[in-house]
């Protein structure tokens, strides 16, 4: 079986790679029941810049259906959108938008859904650097997945973004499954065929709240069960996160990808998308010792073949 460091081969020789490592090692004595890995999808796994590739499904399938039905363009939150309107888009709200595109696939069946991403992900292009929006996964993060999967981790995928989309591509990008994905969850109505057979359609409702902060805690305890020892994360809606997998005995590792590199990805610093952060999440991660990776010294390559 390969070393932890051979498992590793875009990540530069330094600190962040050595903590990383270090934890690996050290977590082959943690008994299996406590093996759990969060990782963040937006920017923590995937480009997310410079919008959520779930928004780009959700604006493609409304420029998509405002083409079958002009009238779709008038209703406010879609026009701002289509008009990229953005004093309108901030007046409007995100929330407001967030529930008028979710009502574009209400009344789908998960099946149906599910369909709809994966057509999608075969034809998406990034805006601006031109790749299949599949293959903007970050290398280093999948090669570290495979090293966590490899000493018998559960990986789990928890995302601020919507639950259903994140399963439809999470086995193919990462090879976690469904069941492992925890994010913002949408509401489902039950239905009773004519002939008497079930179903389940989507709503525009959520359950809880958005998947960011102390929710991400609340999620992962109820649908994964247990405390992670390993969280990763990009923004401040992980912080609570990654506070909470170094916060017991034994080896754990909080890591904060810092998005500096310019020249092959984008430079900035991730935020939280639903409440507002007292001190930038990089700071943040220095302070409280978390293991920093800058993505333009610790990485030899950023993005996946």
């Amino acid at each position: 079986m390969p070393t932890s460091s051979e498992l590793l081969p875009s990540w530069r020789p330094g600190a962040t790679r050595d903590a990383v490592v270090g934890f690996l090692d050290a977590a082959a004595a943690v008994p299996l029941r406590d093996r759990l890995a969060c990782l963040d999808n937006e920017g923590t796994l995937w480009c997310e810049r410079p919008t959520y590739v779930q928004f780009d499904f959700f604006v493609d399938a409304l420029k998509t259906r405002a083409g079958q039905d002009p009238n779709v363009a008038e209703v406010p939150e879609f026009a701002a959108l289509l008009t990229g309107d953005r004093q309108a888009i901030a007046t409007i709200g995100l929330e407001r938008i967030a529930t008028a595109l979710a009502g574009l696939f209400a009344g789908l069946t998960p099946a149906a859904f599910n369909a709809a991403v994966q057509q999608f992900m075969a034809r998406a292009t990034h805006p601006t650097l031109g790749r299949p929006s599949r293959s903007n996964t970050y290398q280093p993060m999948l090669e570290l997945v495979e090293a966590l999967r490899r000493l018998d981790f559960t990986v789990a995928v928890v995302t601020g973004g919507g639950t259903e989309f994140v399963r439809a591509i999470s086995q193919d990008l990462y090879g976690v499954p469904p069941e492992a994905v925890v994010g913002t969850l949408i509401e489902y109505e039950y239905r009773r065929g004519d002939d008497g057979s079930p179903s389940l359609l989507r709503s525009t409702g959520i359950i809880g709240a958005a998947n960011e902060g102390s929710a991400k805690l609340a999620n992962i305890q109820t649908q994964l069960g247990r405390r992670p020892i390993f969280a990763a994360g990009n923004s401040g809606g992980d912080r609570e996160m990654l506070e909470w997998a170094v916060s017991g005995d034994g080896p754990s590792l909080a890591l904060l990808v810092d998005h500096d590199d310019e020249a092959r990805e984008f430079k900035y610093v991730s935020s939280a998308e639903t409440f507002a952060e007292p001190e930038p999440i990089t700071d943040v991660g220095r302070r409280l010792g978390w293991t920093v990776v800058s993505m333009a010294d610790d990485w030899a390559t950023v993005f996946a073949d």
